[in-house]
């Protein structure tokens, strides 16, 4: 049975009055959604309000839900929507965190060479990188930020992107590729110098 069809499942129980049911969706989903709601509210505390606002949206629509895209799209949809709307409510723009762990680049496709570098002027250029990089991404606007997350850390197809983000499988390329060159612009100078250069 694969993910789609065990979640429509539990989705067809909660439909039918099973609470139980739902608490399995949210135990199955909690961490993955507060990893993308941080991505666009930054604090941690109105993060988890977002991702509980999500969730309480999630039960009260459930009924509506006719599983025409996977259940873990649809939530993902209510809980950048709630995000959005929380920051527009917030009236204020999300903003630029500089105090980055060296752990959030690993999601990142030179993750694994971070992890095996262990001299400590190498550990110390990781996580210059690291922070280079989450900088880049926390500056990028809210699609393109919203894009690259789904894509490099939640690691989802262009098409469950375009679902998600209600918008063409071009526009998400697009997107990804906008957040991308931003990313490396920011890097290029770290990259291009010197080692001992860095710090």
């Amino acid at each position: 049975m694969t993910e789609r069809e065990s979640d429509q499942l539990l989705v067809e129980r909660v439909q039918a009055g099973e609470r139980q049911a739902f608490d399995l969706l949210v135990a199955k989903y909690q961490r993955r959604l507060m990893r993308l709601v941080s991505r666009i509210v930054h604090d941690p505390a109105e993060a988890e309000d977002v991702v509980q606002e999500t969730f309480i949206k999630a039960y009260r629509a459930i009924r509506r839900f006719r599983g025409d895209s996977a259940f873990y799209t649809w939530l993902y949809r209510i809980g950048i929507n709630t995000a959005k709307n929380f920051l527009a409510s917030q009236s204020r723009r999300t903003p630029t965190s500089t105090e980055n762990d060296a752990e959030q680049a690993e999601s990142f496709d030179s993750g694994e060479q971070l992890r095996d570098i262990n001299t400590p002027e190498s550990v110390l250029a990781s996580q210059q990188i690291a922070r280079t990089v989450n900088a880049a991404m926390d500056a990028l606007p809210l699609d393109l930020r919203t894009a690259i997350v789904l894509r490099e850390i939640e690691g989802l197809s262009y098409e469950e992107i375009a679902d998600i983000m209600s918008c063409p499988i071009g526009t998400v390329r697009s997107r990804i590729f906008r957040a991308r060159d931003v990313i490396a612009e920011r890097l290029k100078p770290l990259l291009d110098m010197p080692l001992d250069k860095r710090w």
